[in-house]
């Protein structure tokens, strides 16, 4: 199952986008770690300027080493909402991670994003 999702970052314009292995155990497990590291440097180094860009860049990288299989075909960057998406994973400004998922309104008109989105339930 393919199981397509976004990344969302708050303050920043950047969509990432997976084509596959976007299910929340897989997603949450691999992102919750690295969000804790990266709190954890930013504070260490004392840095707080540019925040969303550095988030985003990383996620990028770290996330899609992580999560591409063999090459990075299934990884996209933009602006733009993808209708056929699973999952949406939104990131905070306190750097929590809350899985989303779109609703029929969302896969009629993505451009609506999380405000047509609930709540992610999964097993």
């Amino acid at each position: 199952m393919l199981i397509p999702c976004e990344i969302l970052i708050e303050d920043s314009p950047v969509i990432i986008y997976a084509s596959r292995n976007g299910n929340p155990d897989r997603v949450l497990r691999l992102l919750k770690p690295f969000l804790e590291k990266f709190s954890e440097e930013r504070k260490t180094s004392g840095e707080s300027t540019d925040t969303p860009e550095c988030l985003a860049a990383q996620v990028i990288v770290r996330f899609g080493f992580e999560i591409c299989e063999d090459d990075f075909s299934n990884l996209k960057v933009g602006t733009r909402h993808f209708p056929e998406v699973a999952y949406l994973y939104h990131i905070d400004r306190q750097l929590t991670i809350t899985p989303w998922q779109p609703t029929a309104d969302y896969h009629r008109d993505p451009s609506l994003g999380l405000a047509a989105c609930e709540p992610a339930k999964w097993d």
